[in-house]
């Protein structure tokens, strides 16, 4: 990627006739996007192709798609009504949500406040005083009396012409760091969206592996009660017994954890969607309740620096840090304040405004810093050093998006093979299981090594299912490395 170099301007001197015969021109950079990465992939084989595919959790494979591109309710591809229903309702009453629109109109409003700068400001007031002399001095009023009133209505007229563009970047500025609130609202949306659908995947799995370690339980407690009544009828040792013992009692103690694994995750649930988390939720998931998506789209680094939310934010701060460059270049110049003053004043109220008693002034002052001990040299040169951490910070944020989206792929086809090994496992299993069933009905094997085969059958189907939730967690954290498809909502918010 391409480094985002910073102009060298001369003293503020030299360029003050040339800034002056442009009028309209702002002095300091004007701010370019740094130029997209060069990368043509995230891995060192470079990026699948459209036809790069990998198993999916039904058997069917997941194909990447350069030319797809995501749906701004990318979550909806699940198709699961509840998931989308809990998603809708979590954005409209989710705090974090709630508090990043406030400051993005805190902001907007900060923008509007500023270009008022662009027009003269005008005041009115009025102020009656009553007020006394020293006996030596000559009142002010004809009459010569050492105690008087005066009332005086003014208008009063100030215009700043903004001749070297200092608050046409300070308006930039401001317009950069809304466009950097806008893209934390949408890092928020997608923040949101992706832990509520991993919350509903971790949910789906817990119950899954609740229930089949539940079913490992009961096959295991059966295994117990035949080798004690083999036992007693000496076909079993003590050592057989204590054995079965033992791997009850470790199945069962691996059952507390996951129910409090399915509670925390509820909970989980309840705050995401603003909720405290002694009220229910509704919605209950389970992995047969979700689709896995077959078609994955993949965002060359580009384009890929285009969509990311934390990038568009990291280049919107660049922005607001190459405008003040110039705001503090021109408090380094001459400057020019125009006052009016038009009003009227009188020792007795009824005459306000009465003939004789108005007054007015005009007037213009040009400043310019001679000396100020390095100041505003100083303050221009933290501007320009503040710049450049900006340029290095979103060098590095396109760096991390790019590693973010490597170790997604790298995850996606890890699991996809570890996904078809626990199913070509579980399958066997399944093969076995039924093996054992019909030799146990012709007389050939006993109840325990039914059983233990049944055990075996569960704790495949097990491992199954932990492979199977983390296709949808990669599917999930795909979407979210991509940006989520946030261009293509109807209800994004544009800076002023």
């Amino acid at each position: 990627m391409a480094k985002h170099r910073l102009f060298k301007w001369r003293r503020p001197v030299l360029v003050a006739g040339a800034s002056l015969a442009l009028g309209a021109c702002a002095v300091g950079p004007n701010y370019h996007r740094p130029a997209p990465p060069a990368a043509q992939g995230y891995m060192e084989e470079g990026t699948p192709s459209a036809t790069a595919s990998a198993p999916g959790a039904d058997g069917k494979a997941q194909h990447f798609k350069t030319d797809m591109d995501i749906p701004g309710q990318w979550w909806t591809l699940f198709q699961s009504q509840p998931l989308n229903g809990l998603i809708d309702d979590a954005l409209k009453h989710n705090p974090d949500v709630a508090a990043t629109q406030e400051a993005l109109r805190q902001a907007m409003e900060d923008v509007r406040a500023q270009r008022g700068q662009y027009f003269p400001q005008v005041s009115a007031g009025i102020d009656p005083t009553r007020q006394k002399t020293g006996q030596v001095l000559s009142s002010a009023l004809t009459s010569n009396s050492t105690l008087y009133n005066l009332t005086t209505a003014q208008l009063s007229i100030s215009y700043v012409p903004d001749l070297w563009g200092a608050n046409r970047r300070q308006v930039e500025s401001l317009v950069a760091q809304a466009d950097a609130q806008r893209f934390q609202l949408e890092a928020t949306y997608l923040t949101l969206t992706s832990n509520l659908v991993n919350a509903a995947v971790q949910e789906a799995a817990l119950r899954a592996q609740i229930d089949a370690t539940q079913d490992m339980i009961d096959s295991q407690s059966r295994i117990l009660e035949t080798s004690k009544k083999q036992l007693d009828i000496g076909d079993a040792s003590d050592n057989d017994v204590a054995a079965q013992e033992a791997t009850l009692e470790q199945t069962r103690a691996g059952l507390p954890p996951l129910r409090k694994q399915l509670a925390q995750q509820r909970d989980v649930l309840a705050v995401l969607t603003g909720r405290t988390p002694d009220q229910d939720v509704a919605a209950h998931f389970t992995l047969d309740s979700l689709q896995l998506p077959q078609d994955l789209p993949l965002t060359l680094p580009a384009r890929l620096v285009e969509q990311r939310p934390d990038v568009r934010m990291a280049d919107a701060q660049l922005h607001a840090a190459c405008a003040q460059i110039g705001v503090a270049f021109a408090a380094r110049l001459p400057n020019i304040n125009v006052t009016a003053n038009w009003g009227s004043a009188t020792d007795q109220m009824h005459t306000l405004f009465g003939s004789g008693t108005g007054f007015w002034n005009i007037g213009a002052a040009v400043t310019a810093p001679l000396f100020d001990g390095g100041t505003l040299r100083h303050k221009q040169r933290a501007a320009e050093a503040a710049y450049k951490q900006a340029a290095e910070q979103y060098r590095s944020t396109v760096l991390s998006a790019l590693q973010n989206v490597a170790d997604t792929l790298h995850a996606l086809q890890s699991d996809a093979d570890a996904m078809a090994a626990s199913a070509r496992a579980e399958r066997a299993a399944a093969r076995s299981f039924d093996i054992a069933q019909k030799q146990y009905a012709a007389g050939d094997i006993s109840m325990v090594a039914l059983l233990n085969a049944q055990v075996t059958y569960r704790q495949a189907q097990l491992n199954l299912i932990q492979a199977r939730a983390a296709r949808y967690a990669d599917t999930v954290a795909l979407f979210q490395a991509l940006g989520g498809g946030w261009w293509n909502r109807h209800d994004v918010a544009v800076a002023p």
